[in-house]
């Protein structure tokens, strides 16, 4: 049996010769005004892409590694993941509605989990020709080359996270800080921009699905940044619920000033606004 670092080398090699593969297919309904409808209960839309793309991971991961399990925002609930060592989390696409719409800002979110810990990452965005990855011990790259989060205070930084967040009753005093918002349609590449700098941090005080998250996390955390649910304690993975209480990911300096500043749990993920 290889060193763990061996296989989750040999796992990460995995995850991203299927995340080009992903985004190969992917490239094949996008801007082809692919067939698409709404989920239900306000979950969000799905289109056929995101159903061709799961299918390949589906059957070109579980294929190589069959004692995995799976989970998978597109995938039939499959409890036999919760007792599988190893556990394949993922999102087909992220940020479908970009998609749909034609945008480039979609991505592919590719993670495997080693119990409660993701050891093994990428999130691919195949139309800007960007690949994030990472894995346990190892650097985050992003097209190879290292990367790592920004020193910022909180004073002017800027902060991807949706509208909402910045209503007053969200924090201390009634006053939100003086962030500078921004959005980008992925929640896993929000992660990972601010992982590379570009910046300064990504904030969620809704509950989030471990598919949308997963690979950012490991991506952020291998970056050196500090990487949290809303209440400052560490992620868990492959939970029977597959939800994670809210996300701050920041550098050190600023994730410490934002959890110091908020003042309310996570909403429901199926609360959209933008």
């Amino acid at each position: 049996m290889p060193e763990p670092d061996t296989a989750h080398q040999t796992d990460l090699a995995l995850l991203l010769a299927a995340a080009e593969r992903a985004g190969e297919i992917a490239r094949q309904y996008w801007r082809q005004d692919p067939v698409a409808w709404e989920k239900d209960a306000g979950a969000g839309p799905v289109s056929e892409a995101d159903l061709a793309v799961n299918a390949f991971l589906e059957d070109n991961l579980r294929g190589t590694r069959p004692d995995y399990g799976w989970l998978s925002e597109e995938s039939e609930a499959d409890p036999s993941r919760l007792d599988a060592e190893f556990c394949f989390i993922i999102d087909p696409i992220d940020g479908t509605r970009a998609f749909i719409d034609g945008q480039q800002g979609f991505s592919h979110s590719l993670a495997i989990a080693q119990g409660e810990r993701i050891v093994a990452a990428v999130v691919h965005l195949p139309v800007m020709g960007l690949t994030y990855a990472a894995q346990a011990d190892g650097p985050a790259t992003l097209n190879g080359a290292p990367i790592g989060p920004s020193d910022a205070a909180i004073a002017g930084a800027s902060v991807l996270t949706y509208r909402a967040a910045t209503e007053p009753q969200h924090w201390v005093g009634g006053i939100a800080p003086p962030f500078r918002r921004e959005f980008r349609p992925s929640l896993a590449w929000r992660l990972c921009l601010a992982s590379e700098g570009r910046f300064d941090a990504a904030l969620s005080l809704r509950a989030a699905w471990e598919w949308d998250i997963a690979a950012g996390a490991l991506i952020a955390e291998r970056a050196g940044a500090a990487v949290s649910d809303i209440h400052g304690a560490a992620m868990r993975f492959n939970s029977p619920r597959a939800l994670v209480p809210g996300l701050v990911v920041a550098g050190p300096r600023l994730h410490a000033e934002l959890l110091a500043a908020l003042a309310t749990g996570p909403v429901s993920p199926h609360h959209r606004t933008e």
